[in-house]
C-alpha cells in the first residue's frame, strides 16, 4: 500500500480549492496546480476566505489557519507535481481536456504515482486510457462543498489495481473522507439517482403538476431535506443537472433530459422561486409518488446491476446530499408493496423495464464489516452517516463478526475501530425515546441485555482485542471500547460517559469496566460529571494505552510493529487531586454542598459541585451505588426499569444538546 503525504490538485476553481483546503487541514502538503499564476492565486484567495470565515464561526484558530495555509503551494507548472504521491484532477466536465492532462501527467510523474479524476459523468476505465500504467488510475469523486462535505464516491476502472484502491481507501480515512466504492457505471451512485430526481421536478413543472414552489415544499417535507429540487439547482448550477443528466441519457427514456430542464440551462437563467404553496392534497400526492418513484426506480436499478451495495445507497444520500433518510430506510418504511406500486408507476410513463432488487431481501445493509488480513482480523463499525449509533441491528452484525473471529482458529488478534467522525457515539437515543412513550422498557432491557452479552464475548475472547478510538467514543462506544485488552486512540478521539446528563447511566459495563482500568474515584469522575476527554487526557488517567498515529495503526495491522501492552500511568497532581475528592466523598455529600477539598483547589472543588448539580439525580446515584458495589456488569440490568421509568429519562432523552432541569422524578 503506499503512503500518502504530498497531494497534488489540478484545477484551482471552487471544487479545486475546497478539495485542496480539506486536504491541507488534514496536515497533507498540497500543491494547487492551474494552467494560470492568476487562477492559482484566486484558488488560495477563495481558501484563505473560507478558512478566516472558520475563524470568525470560532471553527479554527488564526494559529490553525497559519498551519493550514503553510501546508498549501500554489504552482502553475505541472512538472511541480512530480513530487506528489497523488493527483487528483479537478478541471471542468470535458473529456478531451482530461484526457489531455492525464497524458501530460503520465509523462511528468514517477510510475508509482496514483492518479486520480473528480470527475462526475465520465467513465474511469475510458479515462484510464490515456495514461502509460492505467492501474495507478482511480476515480475519487468528491461534493459540493468538499472541504465540508465528508462523503466520497472511489470507482475503480477496469484495470485499477487491488494496491491503489487499499491506498485511496486509507488515504480517505486519513483525510477524513467517508468512502463509498462503486463500479465504473456513468453516475456512479449518488448522481444517478439525484440528478434523475431534479430532472424529473422540472417534469412535473413542463407537465403543469405543480408550480415550483410546491414541488420544493413537497420534496423538502418527504426527503427531510432543507432545500427542494430546484432551490438545490439554483445553489449548484442549473447546467451542472443538465449537463449531468445528458450523460446518463444512455440509461432509457427515464433518463431523457426534461425540455424545461434543457431550456432553463440554455437560458443562463436560475430557476423563480417565488410562488405561493399550492395545498391542493391531489397535487401532493403526485408529486410525492412521483419523486419518490424515480429514485426508488433507479435505486433498485443500481441494485440489479450491482454498481454499490445498498448501504452505499444510502449513506451517499445521507452523508453527502444531507438527506435525513436514505432511500433505502425509505423503502424499508414504505414496504414492499407500496414501492412496488411506486416504481411499477414509473416504469410505465417511461416504458422501463421493472428492476428485480424490488424486496426486503435486496434491502438488508452491512453496518459492522470484517475484514481478515493473516493472522489479524479488523472490526470496523460501518454506520458513520449515524455516528456508528448502536440500536439493534448494529448489534446483531456485531455478534456476529465476534462470532466469526472467536471462532476462527487463524486469527490471533482483533482490532475494532470506527469510520467517519466516531469510534461509536452512544446508542442509539431514538431507540430508547420510541420504546418510553410507547411503554415497552421491557425492549431495553432485552436490548441492553443482549449487548451485554455481546460485549461478554468481547471482553472473555481468547483472542487479543485491541480498540482504535478513531473519534468520538461516547456512552456505550466507550463502554465497547474497554471490552478490549488494549485501548488505542488517534490524536483527535474524545471519549465520554454523558449518560447522567440525559436522565440514565451507563448500562453496557460501563461502571463496571471504567473502575477496573482506572479505579472506582476516577470512573465516578467519568462517569458522574460527563466530562469530554480528549486522547491526550485519557492517556494521561491510563483509559487509553497509547495515542497513535494513522501510519502506526496500519504498520500494527501488517504486522510491522507490535501492538503495545497496557500503560501503567503515574498521576499528575492534577489527577491526584481529582480522584481523592471522589475517594473522600460520598456523592450524597457533595450534592448537598458539603465536601471536603482535601488539597483540592476550592475553585475546581466547586466546579465538579455545579456540574453534578444539573445531572439527573436518580441516574446519579444509581451509577454510584453500581459502582461502589462492585457486583459485575451484570448488576447495571437491576435498575433499568427503574431508571428508564422516571420522567428524568424523557426529559433528558429527549432534550439532547440542551440544558435541562432535572426533578429526580
Amino acid at each position: 500500500m503506499k503512503t500518502i503525504k504530498t497531494v497534488g490538485i489540478v484545477g484551482a476553481g471552487t471544487m479545486g480549492a475546497a478539495i485542496a483546503q480539506k486536504f491541507a487541514q488534514e496536515n497533507f502538503i498540497v500543491i494547487l496546480a492551474d494552467r494560470e499564476e492568476s487562477y492559482v492565486q484566486r484558488g488560495i484567495a477563495n481558501i484563505t476566505r473560507m478558512l478566516q470565515e472558520g475563524v470568525e464561526r470560532k471553527v479554527f484558530t488564526t494559529e490553525q489557519v497559519d498551519n493550514y495555509l503553510s501546508n498549501i503551494m500554489g504552482s502553475h507548472h505541472l512538472t511541480d507535481l512530480k513530487k506528489c504521491d497523488l493527483i487528483v484532477e479537478a478541471i471542468f466536465e470535458d473529456f478531451n481536456a482530461k484526457t489531455d492532462l492525464f497524458k501530460t501527467l503520465s509523462a511528468i510523474v514517477d510510475s508509482d504515482t496514483i492518479i486520480a479524476s473528480n470527475t462526475s459523468s465520465f467513465s474511469v476505465t475510458e479515462l484510464a486510457e490515456s495514461i502509460a500504467h492505467p492501474e495507478r488510475f482511480v476515480g475519487l469523486h468528491y461534493f459540493y462543498h468538499a472541504a465540508k462535505n465528508r462523503l466520497v464516491e472511489i470507482i475503480p476502472g477496469e484495470k485499477t489495481s487491488a494496491e491503489t484502491i487499499e491506498s485511496v481507501k486509507a488515504f480517505s480515512m486519513q483525510s477524513g473522507k467517508d468512502a463509498i466504492i462503486c463500479r465504473d457505471s456513468y453516475g456512479f451512485v449518488v448522481n444517478r439517482f439525484f440528478v434523475p430526481w431534479l430532472n424529473e421536478a422540472a417534469r412535473l413543472l413542463d407537465e403543469h403538476i405543480g408550480n415550483i414552489a410546491t414541488i420544493d415544499d413537497v420534496c423538502m417535507k418527504v426527503f427531510g431535506i432543507g432545500m427542494g429540487p430546484f432551490a438545490l439547482m439554483n445553489a449548484t448550477g442549473v447546467p451542472v443537472a443538465y449537463h449531468a443528466e445528458k450523460t446518463l441519457e444512455r440509461f432509457g427514456s427515464l433518463y431523457a433530459v426534461s425540455k424545461k430542464l434543457k431550456d432553463q440551462a440554455l437560458s443562463g437563467l436560475q430557476w423563480d422561486l417565488t410562488g405561493d404553496v399550492l395545498p391542493d392534497e391531489h397535487i401532493v400526492k403526485e408529486i410525492t409518488e412521483r419523486m419518490l418513484g424515480v429514485v426508488f426506480f433507479v435505486c433498485t436499478q443500481l441494485l440489479d446491476e450491482k454498481v454499490c451495495h445498498a448501504v452505499d445507497i444510502n449513506r451517499g444520500a445521507k452523508i453527502g446530499l444531507k438527506w435525513r433518510k436514505g432511500p433505502i430506510e425509505q423503502m424499508q418504511q414504505y414496504g414492499e408493496e407500496k414501492v412496488w406500486y411506486l416504481v411499477h408507476k414509473i416504469a410505465g410513463i417511461y416504458q422501463m423495464h421493472i428492476p428485480a432488487a424490488i424486496g426486503s431481501n435486496h434491502w438488508q445493509m452491512q453496518f459492522v464489516d470484517l475484514e481478515k488480513k493473516g493472522n489479524v482480523a479488523v472490526i470496523t463499525m460501518n454506520r458513520p452517516e449515524d455516528l456508528n449509533a448502536l440500536n439493534e441491528e448494529v448489534m446483531k452484525q456485531l455478534n456476529t463478526q465476534v462470532d466469526e473471529v472467536n471462532n476462527d482458529p487463524s486469527i490471533d488478534t482483533v482490532f475494532i475501530t470506527g469510520s467517519g467522525k466516531a469510534f461509536v457515539a452512544g446508542a442509539d437515543i431514538k431507540f430508547f425515546i420510541k420504546n418510553i412513550k410507547a411503554n415497552k422498557i421491557n425492549d431495553i432491557e432485552t436490548f441492553t441485555s443482549f449487548g451485554q452479552e455481546v460485549f461478554k464475548k468481547i471482553d472473555e475472547s481468547p483472542k487479543k482485542i485491541v480498540a482504535v478510538l478513531n473519534g468520538l467514543a461516547l456512552g456505550g462506544g466507550l463502554e465497547l471500547a474497554l471490552c478490549a485488552d488494549v485501548i488505542l486512540a488517534m490524536p483527535k478521539a474524545q471519549m465520554a460517559f454523558p449518560e447522567t446528563g440525559i436522565g440514565i447511566y451507563p448500562g453496557l459495563g460501563g461502571t463496571q469496566r471504567s473502575a477496573r482500568k482506572i479505579g472506582k474515584p476516577l470512573s465516578k469522575y467519568l462517569i458522574h460529571t460527563g466530562r469530554m476527554l480528549s486522547a491526550k487526557d485519557a492517556q494521561e488517567i491510563g483509559l487509553v494505552d497509547k495515542v497513535i498515529a494513522t501510519d502506526e495503526l496500519f504498520a500494527m495491522i501488517s504486522g510491522k510493529v507490535p501492538v503495545p501492552v497496557n500503560s501503567h500511568v503515574q498521576l499528575s497532581s492534577k489527577w491526584k487531586s481529582i480522584e481523592q475528592f471522589f475517594k473522600i466523598n460520598p456523592i450524597d455529600k457533595v450534592l448537598a454542598h458539603e465536601y471536603a477539598t482535601d488539597g483540592m483547589n476550592t475553585e475546581d472543588a466547586e466546579k465538579i459541585y455545579k456540574t453534578l448539580k444539573r445531572k439527573a439525580p436518580i441516574a446519579l446515584n444509581t451509577a454510584d451505588k453500581l459502582i461502589d458495589e462492585a457486583q459485575g456488569c451484570e448488576s447495571e440490568l437491576k435498575y433499568l426499569d427503574m431508571i428508564f421509568s422516571t420522567s428524568d429519562a424523557l426529559l433528558g432523552l429527549s432534550s439532547i444538546g440542551k440544558q435541562v432541569e432535572y426533578k429526580g422524578n
